[in-house]
């Protein structure tokens, strides 16, 4: 059976690909920090989901957590880095807190897990999917630090992929648009919107008149995992409805 881990798995896209991941016979190490929110992810099928409480804000702690991964299951074939936070703010009004804790979470974890990862995911030629963002291809408006973080995930799946291709480890982000989640409902009032109203306005900028669904990245994850996905590597593949088309 194949070992999957995957980042930020207790609710939105994390949720899915975890579900996704287990449905297709993986045993998936669903890490997040709220123990609730995992424990009913890994009710979806608890035979495949071990549900992981993790804070991962450092280098020892992701150390250990891959270390734990291959420990307890002998290998580690998938590392999935979804775990992401926005701030809705302009480079004037970013705080230095708002800027390290954004660059952290969603760029600073992503390099130390893979980086612990990698010599695990050598003998197993496995696979390295990072969920950047169609804001890490191009700017968005009042989202400095997200978008910096986001671009900078983008080109370390690049530096990754070129550096490990040829021991067989592909390296791909995955570049969503605004997807229906928990997070878009927080990024909605901090814009001082109701849910439904910024759904209505997100929405009227989509092509496809619909936002995406965390089941679809999942989807695309899953691919990407995949065995006849063996020569994508280095990629940042959008899904956004045609948004940044």
């Amino acid at each position: 059976m194949k070992i999957a881990l995957i980042t930020g798995a207790s609710s939105g896209i994390g949720d899915a690909t975890a579900k996704a991941f287990a449905d297709a016979g993986y045993k998936v190490l669903a890490v997040g920090r709220n123990a609730d929110r995992l424990d009913a992810v890994a009710a979806h099928a608890p035979d495949r989901i071990v549900p992981v409480k993790r804070d991962l804000t450092g280098p020892d702690v992701c150390k250990e957590l891959i270390d734990y991964a291959v420990r307890e299951y002998g290998q580690l074939d998938v590392l999935v880095n979804n775990a992401g936070i926005i701030s809705r703010t302009t480079v004037e009004d970013t705080t230095d807190e708002d800027w390290r804790q954004t660059m952290t979470v969603n760029l600073d974890v992503p390099f130390y897990l893979s980086r612990a990862a990698v010599p695990h995911l050598r003998k197993t030629k496995g696979r390295i999917i990072n969920v950047a963002s169609d804001w890490g291809l191009r700017g968005g408006e009042k989202a400095a630090a997200y978008c910096a973080s986001k671009g900078g995930l983008v080109l370390l799946t690049k530096a990754m992929a070129h550096d490990h291709a040829a021991e067989g480890i592909t390296v791909n982000a995955v570049c969503p648009g605004d997807v229906v989640t928990p997070m878009l409902e927080k990024e909605a009032a901090d814009q001082g919107l109701s849910h439904a109203e910024a759904l209505e306005t997100w929405k009227a900028e989509v092509p496809t008149g619909r936002l995406t669904e965390a089941s679809e990245v999942a989807a695309m994850i899953l691919y990407l995992a995949s065995d006849v996905a063996a020569q994508v590597t280095g990629t940042a593949m959008v899904i956004d409805g045609g948004g940044s088309a």
